[in-house]
């Protein structure tokens, strides 16, 4: 039996070691072909760009990890040149109550880090999100004179960060910035403004950071459908200085100026015109008849109370400046036109009331003494001189008669004694015919109506029109 073991044994170990090198041979042989594919495929394409291989994470590459990026690039070197260049997206609003416009703008900044150089061999950039700025040095801009902004971050933070082999880098963020502007407001709404939006840096002075712009005045573009609706956008241009703190030193500063035009229609129909009209309208109280009293004095305090909430109106949109404005100007010489011719209307009133005080005197006096002979005169003519109004024609036909004085009653029995002839004046007076009573009564209707126009008014009709368009002659010939 132990005969029959070891042969069998024996057979089994050479079968099993037949085996192992067929499947060996085979092992080799894919493992052969495998290798030399890649061997062919080498020399056909180009060598993989480590930028692009998925095994190295951004750190490993850009060595983030192996720098200090709390401190600028080359420092204790000379100052890093940073290029700035602006795109302005719109330009949302200008606010003449808080002295401020809003604008959304693309801002790129421009510099060079040799920490972050990599190795390339298709020299293409990279490009990130804002999660690696917080992870190596970016330039500390900031905006002068603001008093708010933010960086847009729907869907993500509008961050864009793109790396060149060589260092270089580009930054860039949207951003919306509200700034003061100092307005001057003494030629408004006649008025062009200029505002300017400052960049700087914050804690890196001229002797670490110099910023620049870019490319000159090309560096600032804009949009050409930028609109305002009360503004028409003249000019943008780009300046630079340098800002001096008395307790830090020089930091460069960049400016981007524009200057907007105000368009004036819209206060000539919400000012202007309203205004004119209410000082037109206070003029037609001098045709009116000046014993109109409540015609007179509604009309006048109507214009007048117009006037004051064309003023309150005009100003509310407006800062309490204290200077004067143009449309101050304006709106203040129409409202003192517009009382004067209330107070022209005070005047009429109480010169006529003076004046029909006075005839009212005459005409008591004339009844307290003796009526004249009135025999043969029509009733027209005899109260038309009872009260005072003699036509020409009455003064002529009474020239061949003098006054007498009034005598008292005792005197009058001795005058009876003496032979007169009071009937030479019935005769006389008897001889006018009635024929000319229509013309008398025609001239006295004209007589009444000039009399009843108070010479005020005949004078205001012409001085009041002609002081106001020689003020507007002025007016629009200064500020135009």
């Amino acid at each position: 039996m132990l005969h029959l073991t070891k042969p069998f044994f024996l057979l089994l170990c050479l079968v099993v070691s037949g085996e192992c090198r067929k499947h060996g041979h085979r092992v080799r042989r894919w493992t052969g072909t495998v290798e030399s594919e890649k061997h062919g495929t080498s020399l056909t394409k180009k060598p993989p760009d480590v930028t692009k291989s998925r095994k190295m994470k951004t750190e490993h590459l850009l060595r983030v990890d192996d720098h200090d990026f709390t401190m600028r690039p080359a420092f204790g070197g000379p100052a890093i040149p940073v290029g700035v260049d602006v795109q302005v997206e719109s330009l949302d609003s200008i606010s003449e109550v808080d002295m401020d416009f809003t604008m959304t703008l693309y801002l790129r900044h421009y510099w060079k880090d040799e920490r972050l150089s990599f190795t390339s061999s298709t020299n293409k950039s990279m490009t990130f999100d804002g999660r690696l700025v917080k992870k190596i040095w970016v330039p500390d801009v900031f905006f002068v004179h603001s008093k708010r902004s933010f960086i847009h971050d729907t869907t993500t933070d509008n961050i864009m960060l793109r790396v060149f082999p060589d260092g270089h880098v580009l930054y860039s963020l949207r951003v919306t910035v509200t700034a003061a502007c100092n307005m001057d407001f003494s030629r408004f709404p006649l008025d062009s403004q200029t505002c300017s939006l400052e960049l700087e840096s914050y804690a890196y002075t001229d002797e670490d950071l110099m910023l620049y712009w870019k490319s000159g005045d090309e560096s600032l573009s804009t949009d050409d459908r930028i609109s305002l609706s009360q503004f028409l956008i003249q000019k943008f241009h780009t300046t630079s200085r340098l800002a001096f703190y008395s307790s830090t030193g020089w930091y460069n500063r960049l400016y981007i100026n524009f200057t907007l035009r105000r368009h004036i229609f819209f206060f000539l129909l919400q000012t202007y015109f309203p205004a004119t009209l209410m000082v037109m309208l206070s003029w037609v109280s001098f045709w009116i008849d000046r014993r109109a009293v409540p015609a007179r004095v509604s009309l006048g305090i109507t214009t007048v109370l117009t006037m004051s909430t064309i003023i309150t109106g005009v100003n509310a949109s407006m800062p309490r400046v204290s200077y004067i404005k143009a449309v101050d100007i304006y709106l203040w010489v129409s409202f003192v036109f517009v009382f004067l011719s209330v107070l022209e209307y005070a005047a009429v009133n109480y010169l006529s009331t003076v004046q029909d005080r006075r005839e009212r005197k005459m005409r008591e006096r004339a009844r307290s003494q003796s009526l004249p002979c009135t025999c043969g005169i029509s009733q027209t003519r005899t109260m038309t001189m009872l009260d005072g109004t003699y036509s020409e024609a009455d003064t002529n036909s009474l020239a061949g008669y003098t006054e007498e004085p009034m005598v008292p009653e005792e005197e009058q029995d001795e005058m009876h004694e003496v032979p007169e002839k009071p009937e030479h004046m019935v005769v006389h007076l008897s001889v006018s015919s009635e024929s000319t009573t229509t013309k008398k009564k025609k001239s006295l209707r004209g007589l009444n109506i000039i009399q009843n126009t108070h010479a005020i008014d005949k004078y205001s009709r012409m001085i009041f029109p002609g002081s106001y368009i020689f003020f507007n002659l002025i007016y629009w010939s200064v500020y135009c």
